[in-house]
Protein backbone atom coordinates (compact mmCIF):
# COMPACT_ATOMS: atom_id res chain seq x y z
CA UNK A 1 0.00 0.00 0.00
CA UNK A 2 1.13 3.56 -0.66
CA UNK A 3 0.89 5.31 2.70
CA UNK A 4 0.59 9.09 2.82
CA UNK A 5 1.97 9.68 6.31
CA UNK A 6 4.17 12.72 5.59
CA UNK A 7 3.63 15.83 7.71
CA UNK A 8 1.41 13.88 10.12
CA UNK A 9 -1.27 13.04 7.53
CA UNK A 10 -2.15 9.34 7.80
CA UNK A 11 -3.48 8.67 4.33
CA UNK A 12 -3.80 5.95 1.71
CA UNK A 13 -4.03 6.50 -2.02
CA UNK A 14 -5.93 3.32 -2.80
CA UNK A 15 -7.52 0.62 -0.67
CA UNK A 16 -6.52 -2.43 -2.67
CA UNK A 17 -3.42 -1.60 -4.68
CA UNK A 18 -0.33 0.53 -4.57
CA UNK A 19 -0.32 3.62 -6.70
CA UNK A 20 1.43 2.78 -9.97
CA UNK A 21 3.60 5.89 -9.97
CA UNK A 22 4.84 5.57 -6.40
CA UNK A 23 5.59 1.91 -7.06
CA UNK A 24 7.36 2.55 -10.36
CA UNK A 25 9.66 5.27 -9.04
CA UNK A 26 9.79 4.10 -5.39
CA UNK A 27 8.59 7.46 -4.04
CA UNK A 28 6.13 8.37 -1.32
CA UNK A 29 3.73 10.59 -3.25
CA UNK A 30 2.80 10.52 -6.96
CA UNK A 31 4.09 14.06 -7.42
CA UNK A 32 6.81 14.75 -9.98
CA UNK A 33 8.58 18.10 -10.28
CA UNK A 34 8.96 19.29 -13.86
CA UNK A 35 12.52 19.46 -15.19
CA UNK A 36 12.26 23.15 -16.09
CA UNK A 37 15.15 24.95 -17.75
CA UNK A 38 16.91 27.50 -15.50
CA UNK A 39 14.86 26.36 -12.48
CA UNK A 40 15.54 22.67 -11.90
CA UNK A 41 19.00 22.33 -10.44
CA UNK A 42 20.12 19.95 -7.72
CA UNK A 43 18.72 22.08 -4.87
CA UNK A 44 15.16 21.93 -6.22
CA UNK A 45 15.36 18.29 -7.29
CA UNK A 46 16.76 17.11 -3.97
CA UNK A 47 14.24 19.15 -1.96
CA UNK A 48 11.35 17.61 -3.88
CA UNK A 49 12.73 14.10 -3.47
CA UNK A 50 13.36 14.66 0.25
CA UNK A 51 9.73 15.77 0.59
CA UNK A 52 8.48 12.49 -0.86
CA UNK A 53 8.05 13.34 -4.54
CA UNK A 54 10.29 12.80 -7.54
CA UNK A 55 12.74 15.62 -8.22
CA UNK A 56 14.06 16.10 -11.74
CA UNK A 57 17.22 17.91 -12.82
CA UNK A 58 16.57 19.92 -15.99
CA UNK A 59 19.49 19.09 -18.29
CA UNK A 60 18.35 21.34 -21.16
CA UNK A 61 19.85 24.48 -19.57
CA UNK A 62 23.11 22.79 -18.55
CA UNK A 63 26.39 22.13 -20.29
CA UNK A 64 27.39 18.47 -19.85
CA UNK A 65 29.93 19.22 -17.10
CA UNK A 66 27.34 21.28 -15.21
CA UNK A 67 24.85 18.41 -15.49
CA UNK A 68 27.39 16.00 -14.03
CA UNK A 69 28.04 18.41 -11.15
CA UNK A 70 24.30 18.74 -10.46
CA UNK A 71 23.79 14.98 -10.46
CA UNK A 72 26.61 14.50 -7.96
CA UNK A 73 25.40 17.29 -5.69
CA UNK A 74 21.86 15.87 -5.81
CA UNK A 75 23.18 12.45 -4.76
CA UNK A 76 24.91 14.08 -1.81
CA UNK A 77 21.77 16.03 -0.82
CA UNK A 78 19.25 13.18 -0.90
CA UNK A 79 19.14 9.42 -0.50
CA UNK A 80 15.75 9.35 -2.23
CA UNK A 81 15.10 8.66 -5.93
CA UNK A 82 15.57 11.53 -8.38
CA UNK A 83 15.87 11.77 -12.14
CA UNK A 84 17.03 13.84 -15.08
CA UNK A 85 14.82 15.48 -17.70
CA UNK A 86 16.26 15.29 -21.22
CA UNK A 87 14.82 17.44 -24.01
CA UNK A 88 15.61 15.56 -27.20
CA UNK A 89 15.69 18.68 -29.37
CA UNK A 90 18.78 20.08 -27.64
CA UNK A 91 22.43 19.48 -28.69
CA UNK A 92 25.02 17.30 -26.91
CA UNK A 93 22.44 14.54 -26.48
CA UNK A 94 24.86 11.65 -26.74
CA UNK A 95 27.19 13.25 -24.20
CA UNK A 96 24.26 13.91 -21.84
CA UNK A 97 23.06 10.31 -22.09
CA UNK A 98 26.59 9.03 -21.42
CA UNK A 99 26.83 11.20 -18.29
CA UNK A 100 23.48 9.86 -17.07
CA UNK A 101 24.74 6.30 -17.56
CA UNK A 102 28.14 7.00 -16.00
CA UNK A 103 26.62 8.66 -12.94
CA UNK A 104 24.13 5.86 -12.34
CA UNK A 105 20.93 7.92 -12.66
CA UNK A 106 17.95 5.56 -12.35
CA UNK A 107 15.11 7.68 -13.77
CA UNK A 108 14.97 9.71 -17.00
CA UNK A 109 12.12 11.81 -18.38
CA UNK A 110 12.45 12.56 -22.09
CA UNK A 111 10.54 15.15 -24.10
CA UNK A 112 10.43 17.09 -27.37
CA UNK A 113 11.35 14.21 -29.64
CA UNK A 114 10.88 10.58 -30.61
CA UNK A 115 10.44 8.37 -27.51
CA UNK A 116 12.21 5.53 -29.29
CA UNK A 117 15.48 7.46 -29.52
CA UNK A 118 16.99 6.42 -26.17
CA UNK A 119 14.33 4.38 -24.36
CA UNK A 120 15.82 0.97 -25.09
CA UNK A 121 19.37 2.17 -24.41
CA UNK A 122 18.37 3.52 -21.01
CA UNK A 123 16.15 0.60 -20.02
CA UNK A 124 18.93 -1.86 -20.84
CA UNK A 125 20.89 -0.16 -18.04
CA UNK A 126 17.99 -0.54 -15.61
CA UNK A 127 16.73 3.03 -15.98
CA UNK A 128 13.01 3.85 -15.79
CA UNK A 129 11.93 6.05 -18.71
CA UNK A 130 8.95 8.39 -18.95
CA UNK A 131 8.17 10.52 -22.00
CA UNK A 132 6.21 13.80 -22.20
CA UNK A 133 3.55 14.24 -24.89
CA UNK A 134 0.79 16.71 -25.71
CA UNK A 135 -1.62 14.47 -27.62
CA UNK A 136 -3.23 11.04 -27.52
CA UNK A 137 -1.57 10.15 -30.84
CA UNK A 138 1.90 10.64 -29.39
CA UNK A 139 0.92 8.91 -26.14
CA UNK A 140 0.12 5.81 -28.19
CA UNK A 141 3.53 6.09 -29.89
CA UNK A 142 5.09 6.16 -26.40
CA UNK A 143 3.27 2.95 -25.53
CA UNK A 144 4.59 1.35 -28.70
CA UNK A 145 8.10 2.57 -27.84
CA UNK A 146 7.90 0.71 -24.53
CA UNK A 147 8.35 3.60 -22.10
CA UNK A 148 7.63 2.91 -18.44
CA UNK A 149 5.27 5.87 -17.97
CA UNK A 150 3.68 8.64 -20.02
CA UNK A 151 3.31 12.31 -19.10
CA UNK A 152 0.35 13.89 -20.88
CA UNK A 153 0.70 17.67 -20.77
CA UNK A 154 -2.16 20.05 -21.50
CA UNK A 155 -1.54 23.36 -23.24
CA UNK A 156 -2.02 25.27 -19.97
CA UNK A 157 1.55 24.28 -19.15
CA UNK A 158 4.49 26.63 -19.32
CA UNK A 159 7.50 26.22 -21.55
CA UNK A 160 7.44 24.12 -24.70
CA UNK A 161 4.00 22.82 -25.48
CA UNK A 162 1.68 21.18 -27.99
CA UNK A 163 0.48 22.81 -31.18
CA UNK A 164 -3.07 21.45 -30.84
CA UNK A 165 -3.89 23.44 -27.68
CA UNK A 166 -5.64 20.50 -26.00
CA UNK A 167 -6.44 21.22 -22.37
CA UNK A 168 -5.45 18.89 -19.56
CA UNK A 169 -9.09 18.20 -18.69
CA UNK A 170 -9.72 16.91 -22.21
CA UNK A 171 -6.33 15.27 -22.78
CA UNK A 172 -6.07 13.06 -19.69
CA UNK A 173 -9.31 11.04 -20.05
CA UNK A 174 -8.70 10.65 -23.78
CA UNK A 175 -5.15 9.39 -23.32
CA UNK A 176 -6.35 7.09 -20.52
CA UNK A 177 -8.67 5.33 -22.97
CA UNK A 178 -5.84 4.51 -25.34
CA UNK A 179 -2.91 3.41 -23.18
CA UNK A 180 -2.16 0.90 -20.44
CA UNK A 181 1.05 2.45 -19.09
CA UNK A 182 1.04 4.55 -15.90
CA UNK A 183 -0.22 8.04 -16.74
CA UNK A 184 1.05 11.31 -15.30
CA UNK A 185 -0.98 14.49 -15.79
CA UNK A 186 0.77 17.82 -16.37
CA UNK A 187 -0.34 21.35 -17.18
CA UNK A 188 -2.39 23.62 -14.94
CA UNK A 189 -1.68 21.83 -11.65
CA UNK A 190 -0.54 23.80 -8.62
CA UNK A 191 -3.14 22.94 -5.96
CA UNK A 192 -4.07 19.72 -4.22
CA UNK A 193 -7.61 20.06 -5.57
CA UNK A 194 -6.21 20.15 -9.12
CA UNK A 195 -4.14 17.08 -8.37
CA UNK A 196 -7.30 15.34 -7.21
CA UNK A 197 -9.16 16.36 -10.37
CA UNK A 198 -6.37 14.98 -12.57
CA UNK A 199 -6.48 11.64 -10.77
CA UNK A 200 -10.25 11.44 -11.00
CA UNK A 201 -9.86 11.95 -14.76
CA UNK A 202 -7.59 8.91 -14.89
CA UNK A 203 -4.06 10.02 -14.05
CA UNK A 204 -1.94 7.93 -11.69
CA UNK A 205 0.12 10.95 -10.67
CA UNK A 206 0.91 14.54 -11.55
CA UNK A 207 3.86 16.54 -12.81
CA UNK A 208 4.03 20.08 -11.46
CA UNK A 209 6.21 22.82 -12.91
CA UNK A 210 5.06 26.38 -12.29
CA UNK A 211 4.38 25.95 -8.56
CA UNK A 212 7.92 24.61 -8.05
CA UNK A 213 9.35 27.44 -10.18
CA UNK A 214 8.31 29.88 -7.46
CA UNK A 215 10.10 28.10 -4.62
CA UNK A 216 13.10 29.11 -2.57
CA UNK A 217 15.10 26.16 -3.92
CA UNK A 218 14.50 26.84 -7.62
CA UNK A 219 17.63 28.12 -9.35
CA UNK A 220 15.82 30.92 -11.22
CA UNK A 221 16.42 34.62 -10.46
CA UNK A 222 14.56 36.05 -7.46
CA UNK A 223 13.07 38.86 -9.56
CA UNK A 224 11.56 36.29 -11.91
CA UNK A 225 10.14 34.27 -9.02
CA UNK A 226 8.55 37.45 -7.66
CA UNK A 227 7.12 38.21 -11.10
CA UNK A 228 5.45 34.78 -11.17
CA UNK A 229 3.53 35.66 -7.99
CA UNK A 230 2.25 38.87 -9.62
CA UNK A 231 0.80 37.29 -12.77
CA UNK A 232 -2.94 37.17 -13.46
CA UNK A 233 -5.20 35.33 -15.90
CA UNK A 234 -4.34 36.21 -19.46
CA UNK A 235 -0.75 37.26 -18.73
CA UNK A 236 0.69 34.29 -20.64
CA UNK A 237 0.24 33.15 -24.23
CA UNK A 238 1.20 30.14 -26.36
CA UNK A 239 3.29 31.33 -29.30
CA UNK A 240 6.11 30.38 -31.72
CA UNK A 241 4.23 27.45 -33.26
CA UNK A 242 6.37 27.88 -36.38
CA UNK A 243 9.44 26.82 -34.40
CA UNK A 244 8.60 25.06 -31.12
CA UNK A 245 5.39 26.15 -29.33
CA UNK A 246 6.11 27.81 -26.00
CA UNK A 247 3.98 29.58 -23.38
CA UNK A 248 5.44 32.97 -22.50
CA UNK A 249 4.68 35.91 -20.25
CA UNK A 250 3.51 38.96 -22.20
CA UNK A 251 6.53 41.24 -21.75
CA UNK A 252 8.49 43.42 -24.19
CA UNK A 253 10.24 40.38 -25.65
CA UNK A 254 6.87 38.70 -26.28
CA UNK A 255 5.40 41.77 -27.99
CA UNK A 256 8.52 42.14 -30.14
CA UNK A 257 7.83 38.63 -31.39
CA UNK A 258 4.18 39.46 -31.98
CA UNK A 259 5.13 42.40 -34.19
CA UNK A 260 6.80 39.97 -36.56
CA UNK A 261 3.47 38.25 -37.12
CA UNK A 262 2.10 41.48 -38.55
CA UNK A 263 4.49 41.07 -41.47
CA UNK A 264 3.88 37.35 -41.90
CA UNK A 265 4.96 34.14 -40.18
CA UNK A 266 8.62 34.15 -41.14
CA UNK A 267 10.45 31.45 -39.22
CA UNK A 268 13.87 32.89 -39.99
CA UNK A 269 12.90 36.33 -38.68
CA UNK A 270 11.57 34.71 -35.52
CA UNK A 271 14.85 32.84 -35.01
CA UNK A 272 16.81 36.06 -35.46
CA UNK A 273 14.69 37.88 -32.88
CA UNK A 274 15.02 35.01 -30.44
CA UNK A 275 18.78 35.12 -30.69
CA UNK A 276 20.78 33.17 -28.14
CA UNK A 277 20.29 32.72 -24.41
CA UNK A 278 17.02 34.68 -24.23
CA UNK A 279 15.56 32.20 -21.74
CA UNK A 280 18.68 32.41 -19.58
CA UNK A 281 18.54 36.20 -19.75
CA UNK A 282 14.95 36.25 -18.54
CA UNK A 283 14.52 33.45 -16.03
CA UNK A 284 18.08 33.00 -14.73
CA UNK A 285 19.47 36.53 -14.97
CA UNK A 286 16.21 38.34 -14.17
CA UNK A 287 15.73 40.57 -17.23
CA UNK A 288 11.94 40.75 -17.08
CA UNK A 289 11.51 42.84 -20.25
CA UNK A 290 14.07 41.63 -22.79
CA UNK A 291 14.24 38.04 -21.58
CA UNK A 292 12.13 35.00 -22.45
CA UNK A 293 9.83 34.17 -19.51
CA UNK A 294 8.22 30.73 -19.58
CA UNK A 295 5.44 29.85 -17.13
CA UNK A 296 2.05 28.12 -17.11
CA UNK A 297 -1.43 29.59 -16.89
CA UNK A 298 -1.67 28.30 -13.34
CA UNK A 299 0.76 31.06 -12.32
CA UNK A 300 -2.37 33.15 -11.73
CA UNK A 301 -2.94 31.00 -8.61
CA UNK A 302 0.61 31.32 -7.26
CA UNK A 303 0.85 34.24 -4.84
CA UNK A 304 3.98 33.60 -2.81
CA UNK A 305 7.46 32.12 -3.03
CA UNK A 306 7.59 29.11 -0.72
CA UNK A 307 10.06 26.46 0.37
CA UNK A 308 9.45 23.09 -1.29
CA UNK A 309 8.50 21.50 2.03
CA UNK A 310 5.66 24.01 2.44
CA UNK A 311 4.45 23.39 -1.11
CA UNK A 312 4.11 19.69 -0.26
CA UNK A 313 2.30 20.46 2.98
CA UNK A 314 -0.18 22.61 1.08
CA UNK A 315 -0.68 20.08 -1.71
CA UNK A 316 -1.43 17.25 0.70
CA UNK A 317 -3.71 19.37 2.87
CA UNK A 318 -5.65 20.67 -0.15
CA UNK A 319 -5.87 17.17 -1.62
CA UNK A 320 -7.41 15.86 1.61
CA UNK A 321 -9.77 18.84 1.99
CA UNK A 322 -10.99 18.38 -1.57
CA UNK A 323 -12.88 15.33 -0.31
CA UNK A 324 -10.97 12.31 -1.59
CA UNK A 325 -12.81 9.66 0.43
CA UNK A 326 -9.88 7.22 0.64
CA UNK A 327 -7.91 9.70 2.74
Amino acid sequence: MSNFNHFGIAEKMYREEQNRITELFQIKYPIIQGGMIWHSGWRLASAVSNSGGLGLIGSASMYPDILRENIRKCKAATDKPFGVNVALLYPNLEEIINIILEEGVKIVFTSAGNPKTYTETLQTEGIKVAHVVSSTKFAMKCEDAGVDAIVAEGFEAGGHNGRDETTTMVLIPNVKQHISKPLIAAGGIALGSQMKAAMILGADGVQIGSRFAATEEASAHTDWKTKITQLSEGDTHLTLKELAPVRLVKNKFFYDLEKLYETGRNAEALKETLGRARAKRGMFEGDLEEGELEIGQVSALIKEILPVEKVFQNLLKEFRQAGYTDF
